[in-house]
């Protein structure tokens, strides 16, 4: 397969149009076409400057933010901005479930550092394995890493919101470079009317009638608190401050809070699942998903092309033998009780018993009984 000779982006991704080695993108000269026009605003950073200097006026609270802490290079620099440059004192939130040792281990290290309180979540094994069996074999056409992501997403920030209304805290605070999630659904901030007013349930999951309704209340819907209650705002600080996947790399070193460069690459610290998923695409799509991001973040000078350059080969042959740390794909699929040919996009002219093909857990035709409602999020530290 083909690739752009300047930012990497594969022949087989949405809009490439790949001519005389370069592509679609890269020949217009424009790196604001794959959506870096939108971030690092004025405005942005303003507002930004300003919502924090509203939380240090704060006297009530014993937190002014709560910081999603995934593990990642980017959440860990994130937590020691916002609590050594800026002096918030932060709530470090981490959804438990996929993250691989490397993960925990820059958390541990990094909380440590910081000396900040920090909050575990893990959602019931049984609910969460049944969740992304059904994704993955009902994909939409775009594959596997939009289909699961983009329901365990709003999962997590969900909880995210859920921890901070609960706790009276304004600000929620996730590590999302510029480019995540995609632009469509989130740029800096998510729009008040989306934190207050919108019930985040996937209706692909609703509508599958596998899951009961105390499953569902798992995702953010503001209409389950009273009137007037006070929701945070959820803000991605690293679409409006300089982003440089290179310099974070390096300081997250440099800071103590990750041991080394291996345990700071997105490579080694990704969501264990994310291997599957990738594998999936790579069947199905043909390229790995996130290859279009990384090559945007070289378009824009914000990811190194030579690492890049190096690194996709062998993680895209990790993947397809499942070797190394695509061993994690054969462990993923054995835990989700899935074949290989159980990843499957859906179209929509399939009916469900057509789209269930050959996964065991529709086989029978009797889905799962739906897992016990969880208690309220707050629990065990």
């Amino acid at each position: 397969m083909k690739k752009c000779s300047a930012c990497l982006l594969p022949s087989r991704a949405p809009g490439a149009d790949i001519t005389n080695g370069l592509c679609a993108h890269c020949r217009g000269g424009d790196g604001a076409s794959q959506g870096g026009g939108i971030y690092h605003r004025p405005e942005q950073k303003a507002d930004l400057t300003e919502a924090i200097a509203s939380c240090l006026s704060r006297s009530s609270g014993r937190y002014d933010c709560l910081v999603a802490l995934s593990g990642g290079k980017d959440s860990c620099y994130l937590l020691h901005r916002l609590t050594v440059e800026h002096g918030l004192r932060a709530l470090a939130f981490t959804v438990g479930g996929h993250l691989p040792e490397v993960a925990w281990s820059n958390i541990r290290r990094t909380v440590a550092k910081l000396d900040v309180d920090h909050l575990v979540y893990t959602p019931p094994a049984d609910f969460y394995r049944r969740m992304v069996r059904h994704l993955l074999t009902h994909q939409e056409p775009r594959g596997a890493v939009r289909t699961v992501c983009y329901v365990c997403a709003p999962l997590t920030e969900g909880y995210a919101l859920q921890v901070a209304t609960g706790e009276g805290i304004p600000l929620v605070f996730a590590g999302y470079s510029p480019g995540q999630p995609e632009p469509g659904r989130l740029v800096y901030e998510f729009p008040r009317e989306m934190i207050a007013e919108t019930d985040w349930t996937p209706p692909v999951l609703r509508d599958s009638g596998l899951f009961g309704a105390g499953e569902l209340e798992r995702f953010w819907n503001p209409k389950r608190y009273p009137a007037g209650t006070r929701f945070p705002r959820f803000i991605a600080p690293f679409h409006a401050w300089d982003y440089s996947q290179e310099e974070v790399m390096k300081a997250v070193v440099e800071l103590g809070l990750i041991r080394n460069r291996k345990h700071a690459s997105p490579v080694h610290s990704n969501c264990r699942l994310n291997w599957l998923l990738m594998y999936s695409d790579l069947r199905n799509l043909g390229y790995n998903p996130y290859a279009p991001e990384f090559a945007r973040l070289i378009r824009e000078g914000r990811a190194s092309r030579s690492y890049w350059r190096m690194m996709q080969p062998v993680v895209d042959w990790m993947i397809r033998h499942r070797a190394f740390l695509g061993r994690n794909v054969t462990r993923s699929l054995r835990h989700l009780g899935l074949e290989a040919d159980d990843l499957r996009i859906v179209s929509r002219e399939e009916s469900p018993e057509e789209a269930g093909g050959s996964c065991r857990c529709l086989r029978n035709g009797t889905p799962p009984a739906p897992a016990a409602a969880e208690p309220k999020l707050g629990g065990a530290v």
